[in-house]
């Protein structure tokens, strides 16, 4: 139903059947910045408006473990923001250029979709890098509308294959798995495009025609060769036990917040929910930030134009913003 705010509208760039899940590292959501400067900002709920920051050497100091996912001893990275600085620091731990890294795992070496890092890293949490290795290419006939691909993206210029449906065109094809970057479709390179973007491309491809996929798959170890699926395995030691999270921007400093509240944790779950029934993909980052633009605000129209001012890209339906507004309306009243 209409808001009555004459929001902008915008060709979605999300397509049906093709279902795209960002990972929402460093959405600049107003509210949440933290303290001035470079380094890594700390959150205090009792922090008094107006009060300057500390001083650089009085903050935190944040160190993270982290490991090549393929092998390698133990490294010491701190100082990042957002996920393209992560990157750089884990290259310099391990003496390799940062666009090596195709993306990263939290508490697991393998190519776990359920445990990928995204906006927000548990304090206590052994960070995994997944490098670039082999290159192939590989002929698909389209032969259905949907090829059977979930595609997400690592924030900082690669998309990949998050999830294959079973039964579908991709399944079928053994080279191609999970944690494959999609670096070009018939010869169109793909290097800095949104995972919107890219789904939009493969669901725009003629029906009936081949086409010719360009992948790069993460460096394995032995035991992830045989690996084909992104499906919950329940691997890997779960080191992430405090209730801090560093969450990460892509403009500001990072911040250290509390996990969420039971109201929230109650309305990211129905927002993640509603995302997958109008717009076929479920991400919980996404989901998170849009509670965290509504929960302050006094009625949809405001929360309608935050939408818009955060999350802009995706042209969220009027219907579909009404109904995350209930949801989230229903959380604070404990109506679930």
């Amino acid at each position: 139903m209409p808001l009555g705010l004459g929001r902008r509208k915008k060709a979605s760039p999300l397509v049906e059947n093709e279902e795209a899940e960002p990972i929402r590292a460093g959405l600049n959501v107003p509210g949440l910045d933290g303290m001035d400067g470079g380094g890594v900002g700390l959150v205090d709920g009792a922090t008094q408006e107006g009060l300057p920051p500390p001083p650089t050497n009085l903050r935190p100091r944040l160190i993270f473990h982290t490991q090549l996912a393929h092998g390698s001893p133990t490294g010491r990275i701190e100082g990042f923001s957002n996920v393209r600085e992560l990157y750089a620091k884990i290259g310099e731990a391990f003496a390799i250029p940062p666009a090596e890294v195709m993306f990263c795992t939290l508490n697991t070496h393998k190519v776990d979709m359920d445990k990928l890092l995204g906006g927000q890293i548990g304090l206590e949490d052994f960070i995994f890098a997944h490098v670039k290795g082999q290159r192939k290419e590989v002929e698909v006939f389209k032969g259905e509308d949907a090829l059977g691909l979930t595609i997400t993206d690592n924030g900082a210029g690669y998309a990949f294959i998050k999830r294959i449906r079973e039964g579908s065109i991709i399944h079928q094809i053994q080279v191609i798995n999970v944690g494959d970057m999609i670096e070009s479709i018939n010869g169109q390179i793909l290097i800095g495009c949104r995972h919107y973007e890219v789904a939009k491309m493969l669901k725009e491809l003629p029906k009936g025609k081949n086409f010719y996929l360009k992948l790069v798959e993460p460096l394995k170890a032995f035991d992830m060769i045989s690996q084909r699926s992104g499906a919950r395995s329940g691997s890997g030691v779960q080191l992430g036990t405090g209730r801090g999270t560093l969450r990460l921007r892509s403009k500001g400093p990072a911040t250290v917040e509390e996990l969420p509240s039971a109201f929230e944790e109650k309305a990211i779950e129905k927002v993640d929910d509603l995302l997958e029934n109008y717009m076929g993909i479920r991400d919980s980052e996404l989901a998170a930030t849009m509670v965290e633009l509504g929960k302050d605000k006094k009625n949809p129209d405001e929360f309608a134009e935050a939408l818009d001012e955060t999350l802009g890209d995706f042209a969220f339906p009027d219907e579909f913003v009404f109904d995350v507004w209930g949801a989230i309306g229903d959380a604070k009243v404990g109506r679930f």
